[in-house]
């Protein structure tokens, strides 16, 4: 009786049918065979609106510039390339295309001052720019497989390296301090070329001695030239007037290091002692892996400002009495004269910085001790 009881009730509700109204094919209809983590959100109207937001925001596009003699090869980021001639015309057709795009971010290399023209005026244009290490987006290339280089590939690279890298920008200097970096970097090449002809002038035959003695005499001229421009370019803008009096009055640091300090490294006074002196490349970095303990290196920075900043520690470990005697306590330790150098070199550096940033001019009395 049971087992017919049940069986009747079976079909008795078969046959009605279900107790709930029967609804339209829709949500339900889908979801109440589907099984419960398949079933997904269940606001269909907030994802319509994010799907209708992402659709209204533009895409985030970046741009590589490959930057050669002649033309600059273009990449963009998702899709696009073109290439433009190098001059004053193609850089002006250039920002103008891409002030029209509104790109998230440029990206070039440094390619010994070819990339300057374009970078003032994209910078002109407000369009966000930076200018990268080569050896940085070399390596990049190769984490991701690429050995080819050409310049259509070079682009394309840049515009990868932009979009998966993103470099902060960095303020572009002005007018007034190109024309000084030029200067120092033009004194540089002056002295490069008198080390040069002194050094053939000892063991030149005769026949040619006449003419190198002009010439050093020529350079010697031109050199003392640079050093006045030099002078007189500080001191028409009270804001290097007043930086270079105050680092100079640290002992050991003359006109030639605050000059290329003031030219090639614009940040100083407004960085931490770390980022200074990573950025200059006196920062000690470590070669460590598992049990092997590596000895510290300094590594890249700003050479035209380290090799300045190392003939000034050389002076500065004789007439500088914070220097001098943390020198000394490094070689009492057993440090190498070359490594206690390059200490001195940072030390000095983190001084500079400090006495920027403070606008404090040097004591010996409230200076911090070795």
């Amino acid at each position: 009786m049971m087992r017919g009881k049940i069986t009747l009730g079976v079909l008795d509700r078969s046959c009605r049918g279900p107790k709930r109204p029967r609804v339209s094919a829709g949500r339900h209809a889908s979801s109440a065979t589907e099984p419960e983590q398949l079933r997904g959100s269940t606001k269909p109207a907030s994802q319509g609106r994010a799907t209708m937001e992402d659709q209204m925001t533009p895409p985030q596009v970046f741009v590589g510039i490959d930057v050669s003699k002649a033309q600059m090869e273009v990449a963009l980021r998702p899709e696009g390339r073109f290439t433009v001639a190098n001059d004053e015309m193609g850089c002006t057709q250039l920002a103008e295309r891409l002030r029209a795009i509104s790109p998230t971010l440029v990206v070039l290399e440094a390619t010994g001052g070819y990339e300057i023209p374009i970078t003032g005026a994209l910078v002109a244009a407000q369009i966000p720019v930076v200018v990268v290490n080569p050896r940085h987006v070399r390596d990049f290339a190769k984490a991701t497989g690429t050995l080819a280089k050409t310049d259509a590939l070079d682009a394309h690279m840049l515009a990868h390296f932009a979009e998966v890298i993103q470099p902060t920008p960095r303020a572009w200097p002005d007018e007034q301090t190109q024309a000084l970096a030029a200067l120092v970097t033009r004194r540089r090449q002056l002295v490069d070329m008198l080390t040069a002809e002194k050094n053939r002038l000892s063991q030149a035959p005769k026949p040619i001695r006449t003419s190198l003695k002009a010439h050093i005499a020529w350079l010697k001229r031109a050199l003392e030239q640079a050093d006045t421009d030099l002078t007189a370019t500080i001191r028409q803008s009270p804001l290097w007037r007043e930086k270079d009096e105050l680092l100079r009055s640290v002992p050991g640091v003359g006109p030639v290091l605050t000059t290329t300090l003031l030219a090639t490294v614009p940040e100083l006074g407004t960085l931490t002692h770390k980022q200074i002196a990573a950025l200059v490349g006196v920062a000690p970095f470590s070669r460590d892996s598992g049990l092997l303990r590596g000895k510290r290196m300094i590594w890249g920075g700003r050479a035209q400002a380290r090799a300045a900043l190392y003939m000034a520690a050389i002076v500065a470990t004789r007439f500088n009495p914070i220097i001098r005697a943390f020198y000394q306590r490094l070689c009492q330790m057993g440090k190498a004269k070359k490594l206690a150098l390059t200490a001195c070199m940072r030390k000095l550096l983190i001084i500079l910085n400090a006495m920027l940033k403070s606008g404090t001019p040097w004591r010996v009395a409230t200076s911090q001790p070795a």
